[in-house]
């Protein structure tokens, strides 16, 4: 029998998914395993937009960020008719092995897919939200926040130039991983994230009393699933602080960028790891990785386990 494997990115695109695919076909092709690559997501699965990968499709795009095989979010795949197209289409192919790299949206529709058909697979946690339960790191997050920390300290410049608070709005949906830890390595002022509750009012005694020692800007970092606007956090600001203040949404530059060495070498291994536990018989799996190196886990236990914020980074900045 053919031993047929594909790989497909879903959801948002992140810096580190060309990396994870030239690795893909490179390992995959070792292991006598003929790699596929499945356009656009879930859609392509649906749509049987399907095609025999090689070396050429990957050479020249391991310092690319994006995905050169396009994702979506498919709306259709979560139609259990569309479903069944999507099966059909790979086992016409005869692929029996499929890799997914995607966030938590993602891997529900996987669960589903693997629940009715059981088509062997492997989900490689890609998320710059990193909020993916039973895993320390997504790929794509160390990219990020290097973008992030790049925006950061130029803004910084103009700020303290012109004697103003800058409020720097990351994207995470609703986690406030990007937001902490762009806070914690950029030395700003004020990091609001969903997790912690917060009153403004906190604030303005020590803020106004750094103005009249001497600090000339402010920045805060704020996570785009906090309750306030960012807008109105810069008119508190003006209001209560009295230092002109602007608003900077980093908005989708942070999934862009050339993918740093971390996230070249982590796409390397998960992709390593992945095609390691198919060829196992590992027929369910998430790679996970914690501060005690990558392991399986079980779908089930990836998407119905909340995720929950590092404490020990909240620790930082709620003591």
């Amino acid at each position: 029998m053919k031993k047929n494997i594909a790989i497909l990115c879903s959801g948002g695109d992140v810096s580190g998914m060309n990396p994870a695919l030239k690795q893909f076909v490179e390992y995959s092709l070792q292991n006598n395993l003929t790699p596929y690559f499945v356009y656009d997501g879930y859609e392509g699965l649906i749509d049987n937009n399907i095609k025999k990968a090689s070396y050429c499709d990957v050479a020249g795009i391991i310092n690319r960020g994006g995905t050169k095989i396009g994702s979506a979010r498919s709306k259709r795949f979560m139609q259990a008719k569309y479903r069944v197209i999507a099966k059909e289409n790979l086992d016409k192919l005869q692929i029996i092995m499929l890799i997914v790299l995607g966030g938590d949206g993602s891997f529900k529709g996987l669960h589903t897919f693997y629940k009715e058909h059981k088509i062997r697979f492997c989900g490689i946690p890609s998320t710059i939200d990193n909020d993916i339960s039973g895993t320390e790191y997504c790929l794509g997050v160390d990219t990020a926040l290097n973008m992030i920390k790049f925006s950061i300290d130029s803004i910084r410049d103009t700020a303290s130039s012109f004697k103003r608070a800058f409020i720097i709005e990351t994207m995470g949906n609703k986690c406030g991983y990007l937001a902490l830890v762009s806070h914690l390595t950029s030395g700003s002022e004020l990091c609001l994230i969903p997790e912690i509750d917060y009153n403004l009012n906190d604030y303005e005694q020590k803020f106004r009393q750094e103005i009249q020692n001497g600090r000339r800007y402010f920045i805060a970092v704020v996570a785009e699933g906090i309750d306030q606007d960012s807008q109105e956090i810069a008119e508190w600001f003006e209001e209560k602080i009295g230092i002109e203040s602007r608003v900077n949404v980093l908005g989708h530059l942070q999934r862009g960028g050339n993918p740093t060495v971390k996230d070249r070498l982590m796409a390397y291994k998960f992709i390593t790891y992945a095609i390691d536990g198919l060829i196992q018989n590992r027929n369910e799996s998430v790679i996970c990785y914690t501060e005690n190196g990558f392991n399986y886990k079980t779908i089930d236990t990836v998407v119905n386990t909340p995720y929950q914020l590092d404490s020990e980074l909240i620790k930082f900045i709620s003591s």
